[in-house]
C-alpha cells in the first residue's frame, strides 16, 4: 500500500492548486481523479487571471504536469472509501495510506427537468452570468424560474424575458424586475426548442413560442461530499460539510475545498482554497513531525 503525506481526493482546480503547493513543499502528494470534472460541457472557461478563454480540460492539462514536474503523483482511479488512519480505498482495487486527506470532490448539479436543458447545458443553456454572461451579451435571453438570477442576467442584455415556470413571482419581485426593464412570460415551460444544434427559444405549455439566444437556468446544487460525512465530517443545516477558512474540518487530519464545501466558488475561487489549505496542511504536519520527534527523544530517555 502507497504512503503519502497527503492524499488529495479530485484532481480539478482545488486539488491541482493543493498538490502543487505541497509538491513544491517537499511533500509526499497524490491526487486520485476520476477524470469527469463539472465543467466539461464548457467550451471555454472566464474570470480565471491569464487562463480566460482556455479551453477547460487544458487548464487541468497544465495542472498536472506542473504538480508532476515537482514530483506529485497523479492516479487516474475514484475514490470509494476513505478509513480512519487514513485508508484510500480505490475503486480499482488498490489502497493509499496518507497522513491527511483534502477532499476536492465538487459538486453536481440536478438540473430542472425540462427537456432540452441537460443536452444544451453549459453550451446556451447555462447557470453562471459571470462565467458565460459576456458570451452572450446583448443577445435575447431568458431566465427559468428565478427572479434574483434574471436581475443579474440583465446586466449583460437589455432583452431579457423570466419564465417564471412553477415559481410564484410577488409584487414586490414584479417591481424590481420592472425597475430593471425585465419582461415576465407567465406559463410553464414545456421544452427548450433546438434546430440545427443551437438554442432556438423557449416552447410553454399550450405551444406558443419565444425566441431567446440563450437561457439561463439555476440548478440545485448537491456536495459530493460523501467521503466526508462517511468520517463524520460536522454538516451546517443545509447538508454542507463545514470547514474553517483553511479548509479544515471537525475531523483532524480530514480538509475539504472548492465547490464541495462551498458552492458559490467559482474556478479561481476553488484553486484559491485548495491553495490555502495547502499551506495549512504542511503546517500543520511540521507541528506532527515535531510532536514526533519529541515523543521518540523521551522514549530514548526514558530508562
Amino acid at each position: 500500500m502507497n504512503e503519502y503525506d497527503v492524499l488529495v481526493v479530485g484532481g480539478g482546480a482545488a486539488g491541482l492548486s493543493a498538490a502543487l503547493v505541497l509538491a513544491r513543499a517537499w511533500r509526499r502528494v497524490a491526487v486520485v481523479d476520476a477524470g469527469a470534472p463539472r465543467n466539461a460541457p464548457a467550451a471555454h472557461l472566464h474570470g480565471f487571471l491569464s487562463r480566460d478563454g482556455a479551453a477547460p480540460r487544458d487548464l487541468l492539462a497544465a495542472g498536472r504536469a506542473e504538480v508532476t514536474g515537482y514530483g506529485g503523483q497523479l492516479v487516474d482511479d475514484t475514490v470509494v472509501a476513505i478509513e480512519p488512519g487514513f485508508r484510500v480505498r480505490l475503486a480499482g482495487g488498490s489502497s493509499l495510506a496518507a497522513r491527511q486527506v483534502l477532499v476536492t470532490t465538487g459538486l453536481r448539479d440536478e438540473l430542472p427537468d425540462i427537456p432540452g436543458v441537460a443536452e444544451r447545458f453549459g453550451r446556451d443553456v447555462l447557470h453562471c452570468p459571470y462565467c458565460h454572461g459576456y458570451e452572450v451579451r446583448d443577445q435575447p435571453l431568458g431566465v427559468v424560474a428565478n427572479v434574483h438570477h434574471a436581475l443579474l442576467v440583465r446586466q449583460w442584455s437589455a432583452n431579457v424575458i423570466l419564465f417564471p415556470h412553477t415559481a410564484t413571482v410577488t409584487p414586490d419581485d414584479r417591481e424590481r424586475l420592472d425597475a430593471r426593464g425585465i419582461r415576465v412570460v407567465e406559463g410553464k415551460v414545456a421544452r427548450m426548442v433546438v434546430e440545427g444544434d443551437r438554442l432556438r427559444g423557449v416552447e410553454l405549455d399550450g405551444g406558443a413560442f419565444v425566441a431567446r439566444a440563450a437561457v439561463f437556468v439555476g440548478p440545485r446544487f448537491v456536495p459530493n461530499s460523501g467521503l466526508l460525512t462517511g468520517l463524520g465530517c460536522a454538516v451546517d443545516e443545509d447538508g454542507w460539510v463545514v470547514v474553517d477558512p483553511a479548509g479544515r474540518t471537525s475531523v483532524p487530519g480530514v480538509w475539504a475545498a472548492g465547490n464541495a464545501v462551498d458552492p458559490r466558488a467559482a474556478l479561481i475561487t476553488a484553486a484559491g482554497a485548495g491553495s490555502t489549505a495547502a499551506m495549512a496542511i504542511n503546517a500543520d504536519l511540521v507541528e506532527d513531525d515535531i510532536a514526533a520527534f519529541s515523543a521518540a527523544a523521551d522514549r530514548r530517555r526514558s530508562p
